[in-house]
This record gives C-alpha cells, structure tokens and sequence, in this order.
C-alpha cells in the first residue's frame, strides 16, 4: 500500500483517472481547517491498495463575466484571482473567506462561507449552476431552480430535519433541498466541481469602522449591545467581525488595535454610512465615541486575515493539528456560548477568540503544547454536546474533513445516515471519492 500524489493539469487527466475508479482524496489549496495535510496519510486510514492525493489546483484557470452580473469560473481560480477580475469589471464577491488564495471550485465543496455572510448569505444561496465530474468522468450539470431528487426513503425525514438549519450558515449536515446541493458542503464525496455560476454584486464603496471594547472575557455587555444593534441592518452592514485581545497578540507591534481590548469591525457601505453613524454608533450606551474608528479597507484585511494565519503557523510550530471550534448558534443562546469560551479560558492554555460576531458564529482556538492537547479536546468534547442541546450547528463554514468526524457523529441520526448511505451507493459506487469522510457509513 503506498500514497500516491497525482497532479492534475487538465480535465482529460482527471477524466482519466476518475474513469479508473482510484480511491483518491481531491485538494487543491492546501488551505483547509480540518484537513491537516502535514500529517495526512496518518489521518488517511488505507490498507487497501494504493491510495491518490490529487492535486486539482494546477487546472487551467478561467473566468467569464455574463451579462446579468454572474460569474462563471472553472479550474484554478482562486478567491483573489476572481475578486481582481470583478474589481477589474465594477462588480465584486458576495462572500469573503479569510484565505484569499484558496480555490473556489474547493469553497463551494465545503461551503465554506466568510466576513460577508452577515449581508448576504451563505455560499449555497449564492450558487446558481454548476458542473461535475462523476465517477465515470462524465460531465453533468446542476440547476439552482431545480429540486433535489433522489429515490432514497430517507429523504423526505432528511429535509424535515434540516428545517430548524435553514437560518445557519451551514447545518450539521447538507442541505439537500435543490439540485445543487448534491456538490455544495459534500466535501467532495459524491463528484468533483468542474465549473460554478455564482452571484455577483456591484462594486460600491465601504467604509470599514472599528470599535475597541473591554476584554469579553471580563465583560461582553458592550459587545452584546452591538449585536443586537446591528441585526436590523444587514442591508446597509455587510459583515461585524471580531478580534479579541489575545489574537493581537499574535500580530506584529503596528499592527495591534488597541491596548489590551477588544476589536468589533463592521463593513458598511458607504451610501448607508450616515444613517447608520447616526442611528447605531452614535447611540451606544456602553461604548463611547471616542472608542470608534475608521480603518483603510487594506489594513482591516490585513489585520483580519492575519490572526487565522498567525494561529495556524503556531500550532505548526508546537507540532500539533489545530485544535479550534467553528460553532454557530441561535440569537438567543449566544451568551450561552460566550459563557462556555469563558469556562474554557480558564484551563491554563493560551487561547483567542475572533470571527464571525454578528452571526452568533465564532472561531474559539487553543495554542496548546502537545502535552496540553487532550485537555483542550476534553473541553471542546464538552462544547460540541453543548451546541447539540441548543440546537447549534457545530461546524458552520469549514466543513468537517478528518479533524472533526468525530465530534459530528451525534448529530448524524437514522435519517442523516440512511441518506448519506443512499447517496454514496448512487454516487460512488465504487468507494473511489474520499472514502474516509463523514458521508461513508
């Protein structure tokens, strides 16, 4: 048994070796959470033959503006690349990950979501056609407008179940509700994207703000205020982010906001600014104005992009596989879940808090040495039976990969894995996409 890399550098190559029926694990970026590809073929339990990694990311990249807005991309087309194309045009993306050099074909497998979901929705509503690749290699194409069929009894039970996600960013488990979902979060299990149609959106100005508050750990009351401030607004506040006071930590000396605080920044379009300086910043009752700023949009992307980055070398530097939460929850069990990170921060290991603040959706890391590591899995075990009381979606918008399997199984009942079972059997029937992931039962 060996592991074996393949890089693909055209279509008619991975045609070919999907036609060979291959089990294969398919990357392109390399810049996935929950895929630790340092350490990979450990993680990758095969006795069975050969086992491929294929690389999708040296695709011939290629990009088209249609008359009505919509993108259409294919190959290696990175989040950056497409963003640079529409800027290029007057147009720009509807969402935003951290990682501006992973592949989008990759986001829409995972559904991976990002800063400007606050404004305008997640990755699956922002598909609107797509093409893949099946087992055969045989290209087909996908219709948001058309409604997710299958023959599976589970189905039905399954789409019922998934009602109470429909507000998430991502449930514990695919949608399943329109044809394209088949690719959008299956993680690649059942077909390779090929090509995506996606929403655009006109290229207005922004103004990006931040405020500086107390530590959450010692009193969230100011950050709680603009929570609830800023939720009637997504139509004028693209996305409210936080970073706390220990991911500063983790920037160099000029980069740093504050001094031990807080940071909440909010993306505002610049048509909507004086409305909302006037009717939301300038009417908080714990936060000053003199606690308020403006920011470049190049430094508040700079800033934002480099906590996740810092975090991910520092654990590489400790030799450990990141141990961090992407849970979401209701509005109204979100002091629930802050309540929990503060529990968890007094366990002795470093640790920050950032994310996705106005959607109730944050990204709690542990920095541990590798002697501390059980300790931090012990307390997420704790988080994840938690979210699953109220209701949460553990892992909203990285997916759940290799890292996280464990955790998802509660919330994958008779229903959920009677379908992915049905799925597979249709899809992959001879076991050859990602055999190791959540959906193989």
């Amino acid at each position: 048994m060996a592991f074996i890399t393949k890089t693909f550098y055209s279509q008619s190559d991975l045609v070919s070796h999907l036609k060979a029926h291959q089990p294969s694990f398919y990357f392109s970026s390399k810049t996935s959470t929950v895929i630790p590809y340092d350490k990979i073929e450990t993680l990758l339990p095969w006795s069975n033959g050969d086992f491929f990694l294929c690389d999708l990311s040296k695709l011939p990249p290629k990009m088209e503006l249609k008359s009505n807005g919509n993108l259409v991309l294919s190959g290696g087309v990175s989040w950056e690349d497409a963003k640079n194309f529409l800027k290029a045009n007057g147009r720009n993306l509807k969402t935003s990950p951290t990682e501006q050099l992973a592949l989008i074909t990759a986001g829409v497998a995972t559904s991976c979501t990002g800063e400007r979901c606050f404004g305008f929705g997640n990755m699956r509503s922002q598909v609107v056609r797509l093409k893949y690749l099946d087992y055969n290699g045989v290209e087909k194409e996908l219709l948001k407008d058309q409604e997710f069929a299958s023959s599976s009894g589970h189905l039905k039970n399954y789409q019922q179940d998934f009602n109470f996600y429909k507000n998430f960013k991502n449930a514990p488990y695919p949608r399943f509700e329109k044809s394209i979902d088949l690719m959008i979060g299956t993680e690649g299990q059942l077909g390779i994207v090929s090509e995506v149609e996606i929403e655009t959106v006109e290229n207005y100005d922004v103004n990006y703000v931040f405020m500086l508050l107390p530590r959450w750990e010692e009193n969230y009351e100011p950050h709680m205020e603009i929570f609830k401030a800023v939720q009637p607004h997504r139509d004028a506040i693209i996305s409210c982010e936080l970073l706390d006071s220990n991911c500063m930590n983790y920037l160099k000396p000029d980069e740093k906001l504050g001094q031990d605080q807080d940071v909440i920044f909010l993306e505002i379009k610049s048509s909507h600014f004086e409305d909302i300086y006037a009717n939301v910043l300038c009417n908080f009752q714990h936060i000053s104005a003199d606690e308020v700023f403006e920011i470049a949009e190049n430094k508040f992307h700079h800033v934002r992009a480099g906590v996740p980055r810092a975090i991910f070398e520092e654990n590489s530097k400790m030799g450990v596989v990141k141990v961090g939460t992407d849970c979401q929850v209701c509005v109204d069990k979100f002091t629930d879940l802050l309540n929990f990170y503060r529990k968890a921060a007094q366990i002795g290991v470093r640790y920050c808090l950032f994310g996705h603040f106005g959607d109730a959706h944050l990204h709690y890391n542990y920095m541990p040495s590798k002697d501390q590591t059980q300790k931090c899995l012990d307390m997420f075990q704790d988080l994840y039976n938690q979210v699953y009381e109220w209701k949460g979606s553990p892992f909203a918008e990285h997916g759940i990969g290799l890292i996280k399997q464990k955790y998802i199984k509660k919330y994958h009942g008779e229903h959920q894995l009677g379908l992915f079972k049905d799925l597979k059997k249709e899809h992959d029937p001879h076991k050859q996409f990602f055999p190791q992931g959540f959906m193989s039962v």
